[in-house]
């Protein structure tokens, strides 16, 4: 196997190619400065000679250097091409780096891949060996011939199609969670109006009504508030789709009928909004074990004493209150317990292992729990 490139990339593919078992030919333009940046196993040598020795040639270099391996063209001919790069913005030209690739050396066979795989992954060994790699190209042999490859160093290929998918490959990487802003941008906007309404509530309101400076519950008390009311919330925006999904099906009298796109786009993303539900009663619950450690609630504490030693009152149990308080602590450890057990079996790892029927249960049983 060729690589063509010097860079960190192609030192790191090296290294992954040679404790994968295959014999390296590295490619540069300058031999012997680069030849101690590669294992031992490796050679290193000129483009030309590289690529005379090898079938299979990993093009690690930008994409406007592609026009300096022109000279290789001759040499080049019926050769594997594995195109790495990357861009620096989403589409930033019309056509990928793979059919730019692909257009200089029309007699090569070029496949895009191993570009969604950083240096430090590909030289980390076993340990992200479970990753996928997404490949594409318009020669079905030399497809298989990298995904073989690919599969020898420990990553799984994903078949994208042909050369016209590279553009999207090529996306992948510059796209920051395009899943979650969505529901991150939900979240962020049901807790700025809860937190607006109990801001109003718990310190604007008192304040007007009694002059009572209550700014204090502001960091603490208000966003312990607003976190629960945000996971409901978000809780129940996991299940309504559904409900929703079904009273369709059921008006229609079918169920092969197309959704609409928001409640399909709505569909889509029940799993993230649910992670943030969890995410919000996490820290509910964090911010309950905090409160009596603020230094506001050991000043009510010495209040309250102070008040009962000058009424002189010894009994200040109030039954009620324990058994509210103490119902109320176990109540919520029991739900933020289920709604753990919903954000694991969410996980792909955690779910691949349960079948339909017991993912049903844990999803939709004990949710209504």
């Amino acid at each position: 196997v060729g690589v063509l490139g010097s860079g960190d990339f192609a030192r790191s593919l090296a290294i992954r190619l040679v404790c994968s078992g295959f014999k390296v030919v590295v490619g540069s333009r300058n031999p012997k400065r680069k030849a101690g940046l590669f294992p031992s196993a490796a050679e290193v040598t000129f483009q030309a000679e590289a690529v005379k020795k090898t079938d299979v040639i990993f093009v690690a270099v930008f994409r406007e250097h592609y026009s300096t391996l022109c000279d290789l063209a001759d040499v080049l001919v019926g050769k594997i091409l594995v195109d790495v790069s990357n861009n620096t913005e989403i589409n930033h030209h019309k056509e990928s780096n793979a059919e730019y690739l692909a257009s200089l050396f029309p007699a090569c066979a070029v496949v895009k891949g191993f570009n969604v795989v950083s240096a430090w992954t590909l030289q980390s060994g076993a340990r992200d060996g479970n990753k996928q790699v997404p490949i594409c190209s318009n020669n079905q042999e030399a497809k298989r011939t990298v995904a073989e490859i690919t599969q020898v160093m420990g990553f799984t290929p994903v078949d994208m199609g042909c050369m016209s998918s590279a553009c999207e490959i090529e996306n992948i990487p510059l796209r920051l969670l395009p899943a979650w802003k969505i529901p991150i941008f939900l979240a962020l906007g049901l807790f700025l109006c809860f937190f607006t309404y109990n801001v109003i509530r718990q310190v604007i309101h008192p304040y007007i009504r009694e002059q009572k400076n209550k700014l204090y519950k502001i960091p603490i008390e208000v966003v312990n508030t607003t976190l629960p009311c945000v996971a409901y919330v978000m809780l129940s925006l996991v299940y309504l789709p559904g409900v929703l999904a079904a009273c369709s099906q059921l008006y229609y009298g079918t169920k092969y009928r197309r959704f609409p796109d928001w409640l399909d786009q709505w569909l889509q993303h029940r799993k993230q909004i649910g992670l943030l539900s969890f995410f919000c009663a996490a820290l509910h619950a964090v911010y309950s074990l905090c409160l009596p450690m603020r230094r506001s609630h050991r000043y009510q504490l010495i209040e309250t004493a102070v008040k009962q030693a000058v009424e002189k009152k010894m009994n200040i149990w109030v039954e009620e209150e324990v058994w509210r308080m103490e119902i109320y602590i176990s109540v919520g450890i029991i739900a933020l317990g289920l709604l753990s057990l919903l954000a694991i079996t969410s996980l792909p790892s955690i779910a691949n292992s349960l079948n339909w029927r017991e993912f049903s249960f844990i999803q939709v049983k004990l949710t209504f729990v």
